[in-house]
Formats: structure tokens, sequence, C-alpha cells
């Protein structure tokens, strides 16, 4: 996780919690093919059509509009994540964004560090394998939540 620190105050050095990915075939030229731009241009309803637990999303900027932020809200386990997802890499065939996202709990809220890395890569002239991971790290934030509920998780 390199430039992570002075994108979206990410602890670089922080313990991976969870990551998942998934793979697809797209069968399009690369010239049709701009990763940010369908991110960034995804509507709400697009959103919630992709996952079950994908409630809500939306777009926005950085407050120097230097930036464009990806607003996603999705039920995680037992608990409701909003992703403040702002753009780290921003290619035409790989993009990462990255959140300073809050967890919601059990009525406790939590922050976790989080990355959403997309890209392609050939497969023959017409089509390409699209990647899509994301990646949960902790925070200060989460382990004192942690600590507060493991007593209750015990009993």
């Amino acid at each position: 996780m390199t430039n992570l620190i002075s994108t979206a105050n990410f602890n670089e050095n922080a313990r991976l919690v969870v990551r998942s990915s998934a793979k697809a075939v797209i069968h399009a030229p690369i010239d049709k093919i701009d990763i940010p731009e369908w991110l960034f241009a995804l509507t709400d309803e697009e959103y919630q059509r992709c996952s079950i637990a994908h409630i809500a999303a939306g777009a926005t900027r950085t407050p120097d509009g230097s930036k464009r932020i990806e607003i996603n809200v999705e039920k995680v386990g037992p608990g409701l994540m909003v992703q403040h997802c702002t753009e780290d890499i921003t290619e035409t065939q790989h993009c990462r964004l990255v959140s300073p996202s809050d967890m919601f709990v059990q009525q406790e809220r939590t922050k976790m560090q989080l990355t959403w890395d997309t890209s392609v890569r050939p497969l023959s002239e017409n089509s390409r394998e699209f990647t899509d991971t994301i990646s949960v790290f902790e925070s200060d934030e989460y382990l004192a939540f942690v600590k507060r509920a493991a007593p209750l998780l015990s009993r």
C-alpha cells in the first residue's frame, strides 16, 4: 500500500483484516475501457444491482475540488459500512480508491481503512480480464472497538 498516507491519511503499515476479489471477462476493445470514468459515473441504481449488500451510492469531490469521491453504503456482515472512496490511482485500465470508512455494528461506530482496486489485463484483441479487489485494514479506532467488544462476545 504505497502513497496512501499522503492521499487519505491511511496508515500504510496497518494490518489487513479482510480481502475479497472477483474476476470477470469483458468483451471490448481496450480503447473502450476507462475504469475511473465508469466508476465515478456509476448511478445509485447500477451500484445496487451489483450486489444485494449494496444500499446506496453517490459521487462528489474533495473540498478543494482536486479529487473525485465515490460514496457507497453497503451491508457488511452484521453491520453497515459507509465508504468515502477518494481517487488514488486513475489510469484508464487501473483505478485504486482509498477510503477511511465508517462501520456501524451493534449501535457502535468505528473507522476502517479500505482500498478498492479495479484493473483490466488483456486476454485477446477484444477481451479483457477485469479484476475487482476490496481490501479492509485495521485502524486505531477499529482496534479499540474490538477491545471494547471482546468481553461482550465471550459471554
